[in-house]
């Protein structure tokens, strides 16, 4: 079973993410709001880490951002995993 605080975790995660996307494609609030379909004050409190936000929402979101569902959950400060080296056989 999972702890409150892996959900929040996970809710803090996401908005970070959020936010920091939004920023750097110099998008306000206002415009995701009005790109994914939904209120501009559902987006500030998504941001804020306030909301339990549903699939279809981080769909819809991750499609106003211009980005893939994955990276608005991608945690950043994990090390990134080694891709196998492929060897020649031959």
């Amino acid at each position: 079973m999972q702890k409150p605080t892996q959900r929040r975790g996970a809710q803090q995660l996401f908005a970070m993410n959020m936010r920091r996307i939004r920023l750097e494609k110099k998008l306000t609030q206002e415009k995701v709001a009005e790109a994914a379909g939904l209120h501009p004050n559902y987006i500030s409190s998504v941001e804020r880490g306030e909301r339990n936000i549903s699939i279809g929402n981080i769909e819809n979101i991750a499609f106003a951002l211009g980005v893939s569902m994955s990276d608005l959950v991608a945690d950043s400060q994990l090390p990134e995993k080694k891709k196998p080296s492929q060897s020649k056989k031959g």
